[in-house]
C-alpha cells in the first residue's frame, strides 16, 4: 500500500449506512460487493440479513465478502465466477489476491444459445458522419500519407522522411492530417515464409491500403527478408492506378540520398492525398476497434458496459466492431461463444483460446499473469474478473466472425480479433485489418494514441478524468454518483461520431501515436 493510501487510513473515520450507500452488488448471485469509495475497518454496511462490519481498510473498487465463502468455493461477480477462495473468507473480509486464487473450470461454450436478432436501423434512418470514401469503397476517418518501413534497418529513414513534414510544410494541403512513419522491430532474420514474416506482411499490407491513409511509399534496406517487391507482390498493393514508390537504402546510395528521394516522392503524392474531401457516410461504414487498458475495479461497471450500449448501437447502425485481446478474454470466452451466429464461428474462437493456453504453457508463462500490478492495485485480482469486465465492451449482439491476427475484417456487426493483450500490439492489428477508429477504456489512467486511427479515451472514475484531463475523453465515473449509463452511452456515441468526422482526440492533439505501432512477433528471431 502506498504512502497516500496509508495516510487515508488514518484520516477516515468508519461509518455506519445501507451498503448500497457504500458498495455495489452487481448480480444477486454475487458474493462479493464493490467498494463505493475508500472504507475504513470497522465500517458497518447494514443490509436485512445482518450487518457485516469490515474486517481490513477497503480502497475504492476493491471487493468485499457478504457472505462466508469456504476454502475453495467459487466467489462470483457479475454472477460469474472470478476465482476460488484460498482459505476461509468472512462477510466484511476483503478479497483480494491475499485471499483469492485461479484455477481451471467448466465453462458451458453452447454455441449460438444466447444469439438475439439484431433490431438494425432502416438505411434511410441511420446517423451519418463526415469521412473519406475511397475508391474500394470503403470509408476512412482520417486522411494520412504513410511512410512504411519493411524491415527495421529502414526505421530511421521512414521516421526522418516523414518528420520533415511539419504542419509549417503541410500548411498548403489542409486536406492531409499528416506524414506518419510506420517503422518496427522486424523484418529480417526470419524465416521466409514463416510465421512472423506472415505476421509482419499482412500487418504492412493493412496499413498499407488503410482507408485512413491516402497514399504511401515503402522504405526498405534492400538486402533483407521482407522484400519490398514480395510484399507487394503477395498482397497486390500494385493497381492500375498506383504503383507504390518503393525505395531501398543501399540501391539509393545511402541514408542521407534515402530521405531526399523519400520527401520527394511524398511531395509528388500530397496533391493526390490533399484532393480529397469529407462527405456524409453511414455509421454503417464505421469499423472500431474496442480496447482497454490500466484497467481497474470500475471498467466492467461503468466504461465496458458503457462502450457496449455505443457497440450495440453501432451495430443495428449496419457498422462493424473489432473486440480483441484473447488473453483477455480468457476465462470469459463463453459469454462470446454463446453468441456466435453459428458452431463453426464459436469453434474458431475456442481455439483461439486454447492456442493461448498452449502458447503460454510452452513459454513457461501462466494466463492469470496478466493482471498487472496497476489492475491489481484498481482492484482487479484474477484474469477471469478482468476478462469478465473486457468482454462487457461488445455489448450483447451476435458474434459474427472470429478473424487472425490483422486479417482484413469484412463481416459487419460484432466481431473478434486474436492479439495479445499488450494494447500497442493489439491495436496494431486491429487497426491493420480496417478499423478506422479506436474506443480504449481506462481505470488507472492511459496516454495512448494510435495512427492513423483516431483514438477516443473513456474513463472508468472520474477522479482519474480530473487528474489527466489533457489525456482523456470522456468520463464514465458519472454513473456512479447517479448519471444514468443510457446518458453516458448517448454521450460517447455522439463523440464516436464526432471523432470520425474530423474532431480531434486529447492523443491527437498531443500528436501522440506514431510509436505505438507494434506488429505482433511471435520471437523466431534467427
Amino acid at each position: 500500500m502506498n504512502a497516500s493510501n496509508a495516510a487515508l487510513m488514518d484520516t477516515l473515520p468508519p461509518g455506519r449506512a445501507p451498503l448500497s450507500q457504500m458498495a455495489l452488488r452487481l448480480h444477486p448471485a454475487d458474493n462479493i460487493v464493490i467498494a463505493r469509495g475508500p472504507l475504513p475497518a470497522g465500517t458497518i454496511l447494514q443490509q436485512p440479513s445482518g450487518d457485516i462490519t469490515l474486517r481490513q481498510f477497503i480502497l475504492s473498487g476493491h471487493k468485499i465478502a457478504v457472505e462466508p465463502v469456504s476454502d475453495g468455493q467459487a466467489v462470483r461477480r457479475y454472477g460469474q465466477i472470478i476465482g476460488f477462495a484460498a482459505g476461509e473468507i468472512a462477510p466484511g473480509d476483503h478479497v483480494h489476491t491475499h485471499n483469492l486464487s485461479v484455477k481451471d473450470f467448466a465453462r458451458d461454450y453452447a454455441f449460438g444459445m444466447d444469439v438475439q436478432p439484431v433490431n438494425f436501423v432502416p438505411a434511410a434512418e441511420r446517423l451519418t458522419f463526415q469521412g473519406y470514401r475511397r475508391a474500394d469503397g470503403r470509408v476512412g476517418t482520417r486522411n494520412y500519407l504513410a511512410v512504411i518501413a519493411t524491415v527495421n534497418c529502414s526505421a530511421h529513414a521512414v521516421r526522418e522522411i516523414a518528420h520533415y513534414f511539419t504542419p509549417e510544410r503541410l500548411a498548403a494541403y489542409p486536406n492531409v492530417d499528416g506524414v506518419i512513419a510506420l517503422a518496427h522491430l522486424s523484418g529480417c532474420a526470419v524465416q521466409v515464409g514463416g510465421a512472423d514474416y506472415q505476421l509482419l506482411q499482412r500487418t504492412l499490407a493493412g496499413m498499407a491500403r488503410h482507408p485512413n491513409i491516402g497514399a504511401y511509399i515503402v522504405v526498405g534496406l534492400g538486402c533483407e527478408a521482407n522484400q519490398i517487391a514480395d510484399l507487394i507482390s503477395n498482397y497486390g498493393l500494385r493497381g492500375a492506378d498506383f504503383q507504390p514508390p518503393a525505395l531501398t537504402i543501399q540501391d539509393e546510395g545511402g541514408l542521407r540520398k534515402t530521405i531526399m528521394a523519400g520527401i520527394s516522392a511524398v511531395e509528388e503524392l500530397l496533391p493526390v492525398v490533399n484532393a480529397a474531401r469529407r462527405q456524409p457516410q453511414p455509421v454503417s461504414e464505421l469499423t472500431i476497434a474496442l480496447q482497454c487498458g490500466g484497467s481497474d475495479g470500475w471498467s466492467g461497471v461503468t466504461a465496458n458496459p458503457v462502450l457496449g450500449r455505443v457497440s450495440d448501437e453501432i451495430v443495428r447502425q449496419g457498422g462493424t466492431v473489432v473486440l480483441a485481446e484473447t488473453p483477455e478474454i480468457y476465462g470469459a470466452e463463453h459469454l462470446l461463444t454463446r453468441r456466435a451466429v453459428s458452431p463453426a464461428v464459436g469453434q474458431r474462437l475456442l481455439d483461439k483460446v486454447r492456442w493461448w493456453e498452449q502458447h503460454t504453457a510452452r513459454l513457461g508463462v501462466e494466463i492469470d499473469n496478466n493482471p498487472s500490478v496497476g489492475n491489481k492495485a484498481g482492484g482487479l485480482t484474477t484474469i477471469y474478473e478482468k476478462s469478465l469486465g473486457a468482454v462487457a465492451k461488445g455489448g450483447t449482439t451476435p458474434l459474427t466472425a472470429v478473424y487472425d491476427y490483422a486479417a482484413p475484417v469484412t463481416e459487419r456487426g460484432l466481431t473478434f480479433m486474436d492479439t495479445p493483450g499488450y494494447d500497442p500490439v493489439s491495436v496494431t492489428g486491429q487497426v491493420a485489418g480496417g478499423c478506422t477508429l479506436v474506443v480504449f477504456t481506462t481505470g488507472r489512467g492511459s496516454v495512448f494514441g494510435f495512427k492513423p486511427a483516431p483514438c477516443l479515451k473513456v474513463v472508468t472514475n472520474t477522479d482519474t478524468f480530473r487528474r489527466m484531463a489533457d489525456d482523456v475523453d470522456v468520463d464514465t465515473g458519472v454513473i456512479l454518483d447517479g448519471t444514468p449509463a443510457d446518458a453516458v452511452a448517448a454521450e460517447l456515441l455522439r463523440r464516436v461520431i464526432a471523432v470520425a468526422s474530423g474532431e480531434t482526440t486529447k492523443s491527437e492533439a498531443q500528436g501522440v501515436g506514431e510509436a505505438e505501432f507494434n506488429p505482433w512477433s511471435l520471437g523466431g528471431t534467427l
